[in-house]
């Protein structure tokens, strides 16, 4: 083989790629040529690293292969006892809130993801309206759920959030329907936490008062 092709040779030698007879003649073109002799050593570091990588590597998997019975097995029993405990956590979140509807107006409800839920209820003498809110704890702020029943209506509607800091902000607002005392049931979200807040007033779009629920 002529020199140039020689020269060539020189990754291919130092990755280990070269069968035993290109080497061996590769080797005896490495005691006469410096040029290569020097490039063989910068690719050491190179090499280490390859050689590294495939230690710490697993072998390759046959797109083809499937689970063996074991490992099926081991997975679908990892899903049932999942299932399990997501049903065992929404039965007790179930019979949280059926215990704690019977109890006082205001109340703590255990929710499936294990937050606790504070709900109140109201109702305002003067304008017949009934309300309960519903608040639970999210990372923003808080999410509310409000039912309300307004025999009043039509009017628009809105539910306002009042912060121990006196701040107010409003969760949502809605069209109370002609004369119909059925209960109906908002949600919206608020950026203070359940602690933050003092109070919910739902209130008529020009600020009216309807209904106050003080929170714990």
């Amino acid at each position: 083989m002529r020199s140039l092709e020689r020269h060539r040779d020189v990754g291919a030698y130092a990755l280990g790629v070269l069968d035993e007879a290109e080497a061996f003649r590769f080797e005896d073109h490495l005691m006469e040529c410096p040029r290569c002799t020097t490039e063989v050593t910068a690719f050491g570091a190179t090499t280490r690293q390859l050689m590294l990588y495939r230690r710490a590597t697993p072998r390759a998997v046959h797109p083809f292969a499937g689970p063996g019975p074991r490992l099926l097995d081991r997975l679908l029993g990892e899903v049932a006892a999942r299932h399990r405990t997501a049903r065992r956590r929404l039965l007790y979140a179930v019979a949280a809130s059926v215990v704690v509807a019977l109890a006082a107006p205001a109340t703590a409800l255990v929710a499936a993801g294990g937050e606790k839920a504070v709900r109140v209820t109201a109702t305002d003498e003067k304008s017949g309206v009934w309300a309960q809110v519903t608040t639970e704890n999210e990372v923003y702020g808080s999410q509310v759920e409000l039912k309300v029943k307004d025999a009043a209506g039509p009017r628009v509607c809105r539910l306002v959030v009042v912060g121990r800091d006196g701040s107010e902000q409003t969760v949502t607002s809605w069209n109370a329907p002609h004369h119909d005392a059925r209960p109906s049931t908002m949600r919206g979200g608020a950026a203070l936490h359940p602690e933050e807040i003092a109070r919910y007033e739902v209130r008529t779009e020009l600020g009216e008062l309807l209904v106050r629920l003080d929170a714990r």
